[in-house]
């Protein structure tokens, strides 16, 4: 971690905090035929999650709150489903990308932490593989992922075991050094005075001007 590295809490002058905090959300339906992959683990059932790449909610959740964080988007801006580039394509190398995104930007991935909505199958076996997998993508250290997994108590569609869903909070630091990528806000445009009326514009008329005064005739001492 030589170059990375938190710059402490006050930030780079003018570029915003040094300690940045996003947040993410996903949900995916059960399909049939399809892999079930949470974490980057595959878990054993008899269905799968239906979406454009591997439906991994967990990851996708994860990479939302990274782009969040550095406020760089989400993922439809990077990954979006309309491009069949990423048809089939594995979270886990997504997220590796998301993780160039940040340092790109000047920042890296310091510590997540996720929660796994599902009513079945059982989640917490997993967990453990879940952390490691996610840590190597990140290169971050196992103890800076947290993954928790909890049922719906039956409401809803999550419930009802039609799908799965995901939130995760992520906090990314700025490299040591570098200097982030912020847009500026557009300065803000002066309001223009208004413009009088022509009637108020117009000169308003003179006074006459006062006659002189006319000065009696200087009278001349008769000559002798």
């Amino acid at each position: 971690m030589s170059a990375r590295g938190s710059g402490g809490t006050g930030g780079s002058a003018g570029r915003g905090p040094a300690v940045r905090v996003g947040i993410g959300y996903d949900a995916h339906r059960f399909a049939e035929g399809r892999r079930l992959v949470l974490g980057g683990v595959e878990v054993p059932y008899d269905r799968g999650l239906l979406g454009h790449s591997d439906a991994d909610v967990v990851l996708h959740a994860i990479m939302d709150a990274l782009l969040g964080a550095a406020g760089l988007g989400d993922i439809g801006c990077h990954f979006p489903d309309t491009d069949e580039t990423f048809r089939g394509a594995s979270s886990v190398l997504l997220l590796a990308a998301t993780c160039s995104l940040l340092e790109a930007s000047g920042f890296f991935a310091a510590q997540l932490d996720a929660t796994v909505l599902a009513e079945a199958p059982r989640l917490a076996p997993h967990v453990p593989a879940m952390r490691a997998r996610i840590a190597e993508a990140l290169g971050i250290d196992e103890s800076c992922v947290s993954i928790k997994a909890t049922t719906n108590e039956g409401l809803g569609w999550v419930g009802r075991g039609e799908g799965i869903a995901a939130f995760a909070v992520a906090q990314v630091d700025v490299i040591a050094g570098a200097r982030p990528a912020v847009p500026r806000a557009a300065p803000a445009r002066r309001a223009k005075a208004p413009v009088r009326s022509r009637a108020v514009r117009k000169r308003r008329p003179r006074p006459p001007a006062a006659a002189p005064r006319k000065r009696p005739p200087r009278k001349r001492p008769p000559r002798r």
